[in-house]
């Protein structure tokens, strides 16, 4: 075992919650924003249905995982729409992630694949649930 892994396996389930809360309430501020057009003043509101899913699947689903709420389930619809994103938006306009653009669905998507193995974890309202 190396000495990052005896200082700071100790803190993985605060480290996990952490990378839970933070990336959910980002997934979460690009559903806003385009829901929205919170933060930062960005696009109007979106007229074409699928804009509207993923805005919807962004901003509830990034909460719900942010929250620690049904986090399985939502990481696994949110990971299969950052899939679908990469593939219709990104993949066609060339075959590498970083030249495409598409790094962050790429990122978003196995990212929240392995929420969906992991579950909540501690700090969220599934452990707060399951205490009681």
């Amino acid at each position: 075992m190396n000495i990052m892994q005896t200082h700071l396996g100790k803190y993985s389930p605060q480290i996990y919650a952490l990378l839970r809360i933070v990336a959910g309430l980002m997934f979460a501020m690009h559903g806003s924003q385009k829901l929205l057009g919170f933060p930062g003043g960005g696009p109007s509101p979106p007229t074409a249905p699928l804009m509207w899913v993923a805005g919807i699947i962004e901003l509830v689903g990034g909460l719900m995982i942010a929250f620690g709420w049904c986090t399985s389930y939502a990481a696994f619809i949110a990971s299969g729409q950052m899939a679908a994103a990469y593939f219709m938006v990104h993949a066609s306009q060339g075959a590498f992630p970083i030249l495409n653009r598409g790094e962050l669905a790429v990122v978003y998507c196995f990212l929240f694949l392995y929420f969906a193995s992991q579950g909540s974890g501690i700090w969220s309202i599934d452990s707060s649930a399951r205490r009681r």
